[in-house]
């Protein structure tokens, strides 16, 4: 480790490493936070819900769908519910769409590997084959394109993915709200808590894909592949929705000779944990949508938080996505102590050098977040 005047340097975050060894959390407890955290939970829960049950829709009904124009419907398609889509008053499912399509890229965990796989290829090969079995036009094009539908295919098993991980992470947050309405949540440790023990519960929960066509069942994803919860999904989609994320349009140039977005995608750092709140609302912003989705569902508690700022309800937006930012640093938190080598409490030195170096990894991807910001 590099020294100073024959000192050695200090970890610029090292005072979240002893935070999280002592039991605490990326997040500082205080009575407001717990307040914020836990209603914001409650409202992303309800939109969470909405957003898994779409994407599992999708996954099951619009596969292979060139042209799907209403699978946001969920099947239940009507004028009067047209209209309310024309007119904006209805979830934004397309930022659920958002995040797939960042997971899908980025990649990582069990699904991706298996996405490339032969095994996947003459699967999805006999759903092509059933789905288009009248259709010669179709098929044909698969000859000339094999790829093609492929592709879509590999699509709808991260839209699979991604609303199986959603379903169990709503859950997860529309309990919390529940113990702290009963009162038996009152720290920012017990939040980390409660998230944690969700995901550790759900850990291996099976990850599975199977599409009907005429009355028949073909699993895309077999349970007997053995893609579960935590390390299929779940890690990868802390990585690509939290850490890496996408450039959002308009606040930087995808100019290559401008050098404002890094080629390697690995060095990305436009995530949930890294974005700076004060552009939501603007044209390009993706988490826009998921925000303007909360506010819908936020409980009165945090409402009135709101109304004691200085500009009480007028960036209400703004003000979601940092309390937002908050939760997702106890979700980071809670990731970060499930994923460790070691018991936190652990007694054994080699033990609890190897839990120090784990966190320091973790707290050096975390130098330029918002880490820094919701700690004042």
């Amino acid at each position: 480790m590099p020294t100073t005047k024959g000192k050695p340097k200090q970890h610029p975050l090292a005072e979240f490493v002893n935070r999280l060894q002592s039991g605490g959390a990326l997040l500082p407890d205080s009575p407001e936070n717990v307040t914020e955290v836990v209603g914001i939970l409650y409202s992303y829960g309800v939109v969470l819900d909405a957003y898994s049950r779409n994407l599992i829709y999708i996954a099951e009904n619009q596969f292979l769908v060139f042209f799907p124009f209403f699978k946001y419907f969920n099947g239940e398609f009507s004028f009067s519910k047209l209209l309310r889509h024309w007119q904006h008053d209805r979830i934004n499912f397309e930022y659920a769409e958002y995040c797939m399509k960042a997971m899908f890229w980025h990649g990582g965990g069990g699904l991706d590997s298996y996405l490339d796989t032969k095994e996947f290829c003459d699967r999805a090969n006999q759903v092509i084959a059933a789905k288009f079995r009248n259709n010669p036009l179709v098929l044909g094009l698969n000859q000339l394109f094999p790829n093609f539908l492929l592709e879509q295919l590999r699509v709808s098993c991260y839209y699979s993915g991604l609303g199986q991980f959603w379903r169990v992470m709503a859950d997860i947050f529309l309990e919390l709200s529940q113990l702290y309405d009963q009162g038996k949540i009152k720290s920012i440790p017990a939040v980390v808590d409660h998230i944690k023990a969700g995901l550790v519960k759900d850990a291996n929960r099976p990850i599975t894909y199977t599409v009907k066509i005429r009355n028949q069942n073909y699993d895309i994803i077999p349970k007997s592949l053995g893609l579960t919860f935590l390390p299929d999904t779940a890690v990868p989609y802390v990585e690509a929705v939290f850490f890496r994320g996408t450039p959002f349009p308009g606040t930087v140039s995808y100019n290559a000779q401008a050098y404002q977005i890094p080629p390697d995608q690995t060095r990305f750092q436009y995530g949930a944990l890294y974005a700076d709140p004060l552009p939501i609302g603007g044209a390009g912003i993706p988490p826009t949508l998921l925000m303007q989705d909360m506010r819908h569902f936020l409980p009165e508690y945090l409402h009135a938080i709101y109304r004691q700022t200085p500009r009480g309800e007028d960036d209400l937006r703004v003000q979601i996505c940092m309390s937002f930012q908050k939760s997702m640093f106890c979700v980071t938190t809670a990731a970060i102590l499930g994923l460790m080598p070691h018991p936190i409490d652990t007694q054994n030195p080699q033990e609890k050098t190897a839990n120090e170096i784990y966190l320091q990894k973790w707290l050096d991807r975390l130098e330029n977040s918002r880490l820094l910001a919701v700690n004042p």
